[in-house]
């Protein structure tokens, strides 16, 4: 029996373009295009599950999986004292913690989780789905889906530092005999299909909106090919 595992990372959010580490925030509108575009990718039949951030219910919702049930196996990384701040900021006020974070699997934030917390915790997580019968779709965070990547690679919790992870993407990993391997990392729907989603948002929000007697609105977003953070900078900075 082979399980299959679908990691999607959320789409982008305004922590995700500033380089911060996170608070609750939702997506902005590329992300939720980003997530509606990955509609017609996922495996049919298959179970979704999702961590209980904001970003990450809203991009099951873009999904057209509203009800996805919370699972805090897939929760963020836990940042501590430096959720709402960004990485350059906390360089300028105190380098040296940042350089041990980056450096250190072992360090964690005040308050937060080492890099090696993480990758246990999501090893324990994929073990536990590794018998799974049916296809399993897990939104989650970059840094998780690094941890998972490591772990299925027999990888050191460290390599995390080496894997891109970029809002909106798929990895896939398969374990047969509960060991897993890697399928498929970073994947993403095209341009196109990240245009065509962000027209059909636009249109339901227009239909929506006239619906309840409104002037329709754009939905307003940054150009394609308009520069962002680097994909491994998500506060969920893994």
């Amino acid at each position: 029996m082979t399980a299959r595992l679908h990691l999607l990372r959320h789409g982008t959010t305004a922590a995700v373009r500033a380089a911060s580490f996170p608070l609750d925030e939702g997506l902005d509108d590329r992300g939720r295009a980003e997530a509606h575009a990955l509609r017609a990718h996922l495996p049919s039949g298959a179970q979704v599950l999702r961590s209980p951030a904001r970003r990450c219910a809203e991009t099951a919702v873009a999904l057209g999986h509203p009800d996805a049930p919370e699972d805090a196996g897939l929760r963020e990384a836990g940042f501590g004292e430096w959720a709402g701040r960004s990485l350059a900021d906390l360089h300028a006020a105190d380098p040296a913690p940042v350089v041990a974070w980056m450096t250190d699997p072992a360090f964690a934030p005040p308050g937060g989780e080492s890099l090696e917390t993480l990758t246990a915790r999501v090893g324990a997580w994929m073990t536990e789905h590794a018998e799974d019968d049916e296809p399993l779709v897990a939104v989650t965070h970059g840094g998780v889906v690094r941890a998972a990547i490591a772990v299925a690679l027999g990888a050191p919790a460290g390599a995390a530092w080496r894997i891109d992870v970029t809002p909106g993407s798929v990895t896939e990993l398969h374990a047969h005999d509960g060991r897993w391997r890697m399928v498929r990392a970073n994947w993403t729907p095209s341009r196109t299909e990240i245009r065509a989603a962000r027209g059909e948002l636009a249109a339901d929000g227009d239909a929506a909106a006239a619906g309840h007697g409104e002037a329709p609105t754009a939905v307003e977003g940054p150009a394609e090919g308009a520069a962002t953070p680097d994909a491994g900078s998500d506060g969920d900075t893994r």
